[in-house]
């Protein structure tokens, strides 16, 4: 059994612990406003960029397509383009993501196609190493700013366009967490490039004439979306990161301070009974004498 100085040293141990739990749990809950605030400022566009990829998409011919849109002809080689977080205390977060990664990746392999992972993120890199370090390919480190931004997903989108035009890949797909609330970030993968025609209808029952012409248009277009793509994932990202965070830190003081309220009591009662023992012993030596 625990002495009391043990017990003691334990109950301002986790007291500690619980005044940390409770200023990370302070600050991931005044960032996550921001950030959720950023990636929910971000989709009504991103919803109309889709639109008018839509109906340019529609209006190219196969043979004229970009190819950015029209792909390699082959879908052999896929990369797998993994979102994660740089900061830990999280939950289950990262797990989850690179779970919906392996997941995909299995997939594919079991199809018979070559699979490369390009990793954005920390935390995510120690698991997908110690099962696929031969699929390991290049990455990008957002660890080196506060908030990672457009430039960020511009120079993403710039690394993976040129890995595309290398002809290293025919397929890359995008794994990111969608924030829904604290409690809620779901991982999803989506298809990013060959650039998927999106499935929004524009059917208006007006005619668009565009200018100079839908090819020229795309041409432009279609890093633009990639970039849009990205930059929606790292915003999904920050916005995931702090409201799981934000929940696992209320957890965590939670649960500190059910383990103190143990402590305690098991302090107390041990008190208790070293009290009775010296009582005990005291009286047993008067009726002695």
């Amino acid at each position: 059994m625990a002495s009391l100085k043990e017990l003691k040293g334990r109950i301002n141990s986790v007291k500690s612990t619980q005044k940390i739990t409770k200023a990370k749990q302070m600050v991931a809950a005044a960032k996550l406003r921001k950030a959720q605030a950023a990636a929910e400022a971000a989709r009504p566009y991103a919803q109309e960029l889709a639109k008018v990829m839509a109906s340019l998409a529609g209006k190219v011919s196969g043979d004229s397509a970009p190819k950015l849109l029209a792909g390699t002809g082959s879908s052999q080689r896929h990369l797998l383009v993994v979102v994660n977080t740089d900061k830990g205390l999280c939950g289950g977060l990262n797990s989850n993501i690179v779970k919906a990664a392996k997941i995909k990746a299995n997939e594919l392999i079991a199809a018979g196609k070559d699979v490369t992972f390009f990793l954005v993120g920390k935390k995510g890199r120690g698991p997908l190493r110690r099962e696929y370090d031969k699929h390991i390919g290049d990455g990008f480190d957002t660890s080196t700013v506060r908030t990672p931004g457009f430039a960020e997903a511009e120079a993403i989108t710039a690394q993976v366009i040129a890995m595309f035009v290398a002809g290293k890949f025919d397929v890359a797909h995008l794994v990111y967490p969608v924030f829904k609330s604290a409690l809620a970030q779901d991982p999803v993968v989506t298809q990013l490039i060959p650039v998927p025609a999106p499935a929004i209808s524009t059917d208006t029952g007006a005619v668009v004439e565009y200018e100079p012409g839908e090819e020229e248009i795309l041409e432009a277009l279609l890093p633009r979306y990639i970039k849009t793509q990205l930059f929606a994932a790292l915003l999904e990202r920050e916005a995931s990161e702090q409201g799981a965070s934000m929940t696992a830190m209320d957890n965590a003081t939670r649960n500190a301070g059910d383990l103190i309220q143990k402590l305690t009591i098991q302090y107390n009662r041990s008190r208790q009974a070293a009290i009775t023992t010296e009582l005990i012993e005291i009286i047993a030596g008067a009726e002695a004498l």
